[in-house]
């Protein structure tokens, strides 16, 4: 076959030496110029010319309305999930699909489970493909993007809150939530659909599914109660063995336990899993602690919901560094948060400091730093104002882009920074 990679991003690097390891004539296509295997066709630019292809594999970046009608269209997701000979548990939602996805498969594996992990936390799925087993698992992290145009849903469904984000990318908060339904929406009867009682989106797609619909945060399914997490009427552990920070990571943790305990009963294995596990990086990871002031980077926080899910897991005083690239945001109801949640000052970085500046004066805060353009100016920013006791903490509410390249260079330089002060983490 005539096949065109569009994007050669992780997934379009992996989508190429997949279908050309199968024998085909493959042509990659990008907006940029970029660096290639050698041999390889590429054609660069914003026309793009299909007509001539028989199947196209679509890049997560790059949304289905760039390709002609008439085209076979795959992705590397699609491929997987068709030709994955292991049942597929996929996670989806806005914020906590990476913790909750390694937290299911570290329980997978605390109670002896070959698991794989993969899809959108950086381990493309078809990566792994020829090393998954009948007997195993495979725990993928899905979307908005990689779920636009599925037409196929993991035999096990996992939606947590949905929020408004991307919404510079998708044209309106319909299709955002379209597109997360679609995780839901080609399952069969015999599959499952777990979905969070509380957030009205992902209650309202699940029931998009024919399987069985189990909420998290419910005690129809896995919830908090009197300190400690259940799954039903069978404890799993107390609240005080979570190794994750946050009590919104209790809800992450309450996913998990939905989407495994069913498979396996096996409440001792889970514990283990959700004891032992500290998170993932950039995601409230303590960078250090200097002159009695704990930096916290959590700088995967992109959205105004996570920063206030941040704010809350710490009651000591904070500073606060917000800001970066736009991602069509409302931070009004962050900024009212913000005025009566012990936040001593906050720092204002990046195209929307203008934007977060306001909403926080409308909302009657003024205790606000803006201006600082590179993470040197921002820690001598923080530094001014923190006190000892004092949580000095990343959680932007923003995509980096125009200051950093992405969330994990951000992140990296708030940690070096920290390090360079003598931070002890």
């Amino acid at each position: 076959m005539k096949v065109a990679i569009l994007g050669y991003g992780i997934e379009g690097k992996v989508a190429y030496d997949y279908w050309q390891a199968l024998g085909n004539d493959v042509t990659i296509f990008d907006d940029n110029a970029i660096k290639v295997p050698a041999g390889a066709k590429l054609q660069v630019g914003l026309d793009w010319q299909l007509g001539d292809f028989d199947l196209i594999v679509r890049s997560p970046g790059v949304r289905p309305d760039r390709i002609p009608q008439g085209i076979k269209v795959t992705s590397v997701v699609r491929e997987f999930i068709a030709k994955c000979p292991a049942p597929i548990i996929g996670v989806t939602g806005t914020k906590g699909k990476g913790t909750t996805t390694t937290l299911i498969t570290k329980m997978l594996e605390a109670a002896g489970k070959t698991a794989h992990l993969g899809g959108n936390i950086g381990r493309p799925a078809l990566e792994f493909l020829d090393q998954v087993k009948t007997g195993d698992w495979v725990v993928l992290e899905l979307s908005s993007f990689q779920l636009l145009d599925a037409t196929q849903s993991p035999q096990i469904a996992v939606c947590l809150m949905i929020v408004p984000e991307h919404l510079n990318w998708h044209p309106d908060m319909t299709e955002y939530v379209e597109a997360k339904g679609n995780i839901f929406r080609f399952q069969k009867p015999q599959d499952t659909a777990i979905y969070n009682a509380r957030n009205k989106y992902s209650s309202q797609i699940a029931q998009l599914s024919e399987g069985t619909k189990l909420p998290y945060l419910d005690e129809a399914g896995a919830y908090v109660k009197d300190d400690q997490i259940f799954f039903q009427d069978t404890s799993i552990c107390k609240t005080g063995e979570v190794g994750l920070l946050g009590a919104h990571n209790l809800e992450n943790v309450c996913a998990a336990v939905a989407a495994v305990y069913p498979l396996i009963k096996d409440a001792a294995s889970l514990a283990k899993a959700i004891r032992e596990f500290k998170g993932l990086e950039h995601r409230l990871e303590v960078a250090g602690l200097v002159d009695g002031i704990t930096y916290v980077d959590d700088s995967f926080s992109t959205t105004p919901e996570t920063t206030i899910a941040a704010i809350n897991s710490f009651d000591q005083p904070k500073v606060l560094i917000l800001g970066g690239s736009d991602k069509g945001s409302d931070y009004t109801e962050m900024a009212r948060f913000i005025t009566d949640a012990n936040v001593r000052h906050v720092i204002a970085i990046g195209d929307m400091a203008t934007k977060i500046s306001r909403a926080l004066q409308a909302a009657d805060y003024d205790a606000i730093t803006t201006g600082p353009t590179d993470m040197t100016q921002i820690m001598k920013a923080a530094g001014e104002v923190a006190k000892s006791g004092d949580v000095v903490l990343l959680s932007p509410a923003c995509a980096s882009f125009g200051l950093f390249k992405d969330y994990k260079e951000r992140g990296n330089q708030f940690k070096q920074a920290v390090q360079a002060l003598g931070g002890v983490a």
